[in-house]
């Protein structure tokens, strides 16, 4: 059998739910024209966000969806083979949900590969130990025969900087600050430990190291290192960046308070390529009255080369095209043009957000909405909107039709990475918030694999997000 005829079946076997659902999507509206006639507007509306939720949590297609795109295409870091094969995929299962259209934005991006990478410890006191690393996205590498020197354990910018180059000049950098246990906004710790992975190793270079190690940023203590994009400050000599899993990055700290002298050895050939083409993958549901109106719903596509992608993002992009498809199969026809997009390069240089509002700006488009998901397939808690006076009210007031489904945190604030460049035009951004405590568990790592995303938690996010625009759609919020 061809590889054609084997990836035919595979998109076929995944769109077979369309034909089952077909007698269902009549019997609904069926009963929603029923309905109807003698029922409010707010108890028609509730109505429809029910069969929303309904179709969502009984249907596996997402589901099987998101399970091909982890399974086949695992690594697809923007430039791969693996992000080609995604952009495919996508564009695929839209084609088969007989949308209104479904086109490619073409855009180049970078091509970071990330090579061969070790690192051992050697002390004189404790003996020799393998550390769990990973190079950092954009990373320059040691060379095949790697580098090896004495480590100083830093806890931020100003210890480095009252450190001093008498201290760092020739050592190896360790950045040691966890992300803080006992904030529950997960999202705010990361932030807040964050940048000794995004800009550790110029800070460390410009007193003269020759390496930066950085502990994971994630709330886990486990062997497992987390990946993430760096960047070099201009002028400032690059030198090589790498994360350690936790436990190793607890068990260097260790040994470095009983013997100050230890050694490590560090290898990693990561290199960057020429840019390479790419694209965005866009399906449209045309609006009935307003069709130059457009409501965008979106997740990046492309996932670090060290894991599947299944929470960042998989779930985001998967959660974004089955909105067009529960309109579909429900027949809900929006007044706007809702428009689902599979962001590409969101990790390192966000180049397909920028893309996608530049187009936005030469085609003269009205972006009405817009909303991300990026923050993993856990069960929703709410959104997140970035409006402003009585518009924001309005949305904020939707959370009545919500309570049956246990979402209520709506509040001021939201967007995403790929959706923020859309602000300039006056767009209203939204953001899903579903449950946070686990996420930096698998964000960035190996561990970030389909088996880690409930089925009914993925459908919730799916239908709530399909509910929000439906009611803000319908009510011109």
């Amino acid at each position: 059998m061809t590889q054609e005829r084997r990836v035919s079946i595979e998109f076929k076997y995944i769109s077979a739910n369309h034909f089952r659902n077909q007698i269902m999507r009549t019997i609904l509206m069926l009963l929603l024209s029923i309905s109807c006639a003698t029922v409010t507007a707010g108890e028609t509306d509730s109505l429809v966000i029910r069969q929303l939720f309904d179709e969502a949590l009984s249907s596996r297609e997402a589901y099987e969806n998101l399970r091909w795109l982890c399974k086949k295409t695992e690594g697809r870091i923007s430039g791969t083979p693996e992000a080609a094969a995604a952009v495919e995929f996508t564009r695929q299962v839209m084609l088969d949900m007989d949308l209104d259209s479904v086109y490619l934005q073409e855009l180049k991006v970078r091509r970071w590969i990330r090579g061969e990478e070790y690192a051992r410890v050697t002390s004189s006191l404790y003996g020799t130990e393998a550390l769990s690393i990973t190079a950092l996205g954009m990373s320059v590498g040691t060379g095949e025969r790697g580098i090896t020197g004495e480590v100083i354990e830093v806890h931020d910018f100003e210890e480095l900087e009252a450190l001093g180059s008498r201290s760092i000049s020739g050592k190896i950098v360790f950045f040691n600050r966890p992300m803080a246990p006992t904030m529950i906004n997960t999202f705010r710790a990361y932030g807040d430990a964050v940048d000794q992975r995004t800009k550790g190793a110029s800070e460390a270079a410009k007193y003269g190291a020759i390496a930066a190690i950085i502990r994971s940023v994630t709330t886990a203590v486990d062997d497992h290192p987390h990946t993430g994009v760096m960047y070099y400050e201009e002028g400032v000599n690059k030198i090589p960046a790498a994360c350690v899993s936790t436990v190793g990055a607890n068990l260097l700290s260790a040994w470095l308070k009983g013997d100050p002298l230890l050694k490590v050895h560090l290898i990693s050939t990561c290199m960057t390529k020429p840019d390479v083409t790419s694209y965005n993958v866009v399906g449209e549901i045309r609006g009935s009255e307003y069709p130059d109106e457009i409501i965008t719903v979106g997740g990046h596509l492309d996932a670090w080369d060290n894991s599947e992608g299944a929470h960042d993002d998989g779930a985001g992009c998967i959660q974004s095209m089955e909105v067009l498809r529960l309109y579909k199969e429900l027949g809900i026809q929006p007044k706007r043009t809702i428009r689902a997009v599979m962001f590409m390069d969101e990790e390192i240089e966000q180049r397909g957000g920028k893309k996608y509002a530049e187009l936005a700006k030469q085609n003269n488009e009205k972006h009405y909405v817009a909303l991300e998901s990026d923050r993993g397939g856990f069960l929703p808690r709410g959104f997140g909107i970035d409006a402003q006076g009585e518009r924001l009210e309005r949305i904020i007031a939707l959370k009545r039709y919500f309570k049956p489904y246990n979402i209520s945190q709506f509040k001021r604030g939201g967007g995403g990475v790929d959706i923020g460049p859309l602000k300039q035009y006056g767009t209203v951004l939204i953001s899903l918030i579903p449950e946070m405590q686990r996420y930096f568990d698998y964000h960035h790592s190996p561990l970030d694999t389909f088996e880690q995303v409930n089925i009914r938690e993925l459908q919730m996010g799916s239908a709530a997000i399909a509910a929000l625009l439906y009611l803000i759609d319908t009510y011109d919020l």
